[in-house]
């Protein structure tokens, strides 16, 4: 087990190292100039110079990424272009809103995905089952601010069961959550449908059968806790998308996490908040796989660590 985590720790190091170089080659190769967007239109040329040499983007590449590593390496993330603060307060303040959206989101996923992946597995190749696939399959394909515009003006607008948007109450998380929780729940769904059915399958499940217990039992003690296990590594991968992949969910309802950070960095060019950002998403992918590995080999000791 020692083995397997320094193993896995070593690989994540690496990955991030990776990601974090190949973000800043990008942002370097990048057409738009974020000196221009500090000095302005206006600006003269000697003041564009000067605003370069300062920021250290007049250097060579090697030299800023290995500068900026070691700072990355000392806790350091930067300052802002723009907004002259550092990238690791902004990243903190909204650091705990894209969490909480995270939370609701993966609790409602879940809820909806192994409900119907369940339910299609019991009632495989009935009406039943094609219609919940068919409903995971326009849940995976749904645009994300069709389907929150949509949730908005039936929820918000016409019932007025829920504020059109802000954050601060559980009410104004139910809406997003809700919303992420559709469009992820099609993964989750499809994947147990499949889990179950090869469950269903197993001589353990017949066995159980057999003693006389009741379907309902053999079903919750014996199917799902082993159909489930897809499900874990699933949640690991969703950690990262939260994190740094609704955009569009977090300006529909105007929820103020490190999503909507990044797309207001992107718009300005500012690099530093935008390698903050890839950076925090990164390590919540790698964190949230690894925490999912380890949580298996838990979960099913049939799994040899090697």
């Amino acid at each position: 087990m020692l083995a397997f985590i320094t193993k896995r720790l070593i690989q994540s190091c690496l990955i991030l190292l990776g990601v974090s170089f190949i973000t800043f080659a990008l942002l370097y190769l990048f057409p738009a100039d974020p000196v221009r967007q500090i000095a302005g239109r206006s600006a003269t040329p000697e003041t564009v110079a000067n605003i370069r040499a300062q920021l250290g983007l007049d250097q060579p590449f090697i030299i800023q990424y290995a500068r900026y590593l070691g700072n990355l390496l000392q806790g350091d993330l930067g300052r802002s272009y723009l907004q002259k603060t550092e990238v690791s307060t902004l990243i903190a303040a909204r650091l705990p809103a894209s969490l909480l959206l995270m939370l609701g989101a993966i609790v409602c996923e879940l809820i909806l995905g192994i409900t119907m992946g369940v339910v299609a597995a019991m009632r495989r190749g009935t009406a039943t089952d094609n219609t919940l696939m068919m409903a995971s399959f326009i849940g995976v394909s749904a645009p994300q601010f069709v389907v929150g515009l949509l949730m908005l003006y039936v929820f918000a607008v016409q019932l007025h069961w829920f504020p059109i948007g802000g954050y601060g109450t559980f009410a104004h998380l139910v809406l997003p959550s809700i919303t992420l929780g559709i469009l992820g729940s099609g993964w989750y769904s499809r994947m147990m449908r499949s889990s179950m059915i090869d469950v269903l399958r197993q001589d353990f499940i017949r066995t159980a059968r057999a003693k006389g217990l009741s379907r309902i039992r053999v079903l919750m003690r014996h199917a799902l806790p082993n159909a489930v296990l897809p499900i874990i590594a699933m949640i690991g991968i969703d950690v990262g998308i939260f994190m740094g992949g609704i955009v569009v969910v977090e300006s529909v309802f105007g929820w103020p996490g490190i999503g909507q950070l990044a797309w207001q960095a992107i718009q300005r060019v500012d690099i530093p908040i935008i390698m903050g950002v890839t950076l925090v998403s990164a390590c919540a992918i790698v964190i949230g796989n690894l925490v999912a590995d380890i949580a298996s080999l838990f979960a099913d000791p049939r799994i040899k660590v090697r």
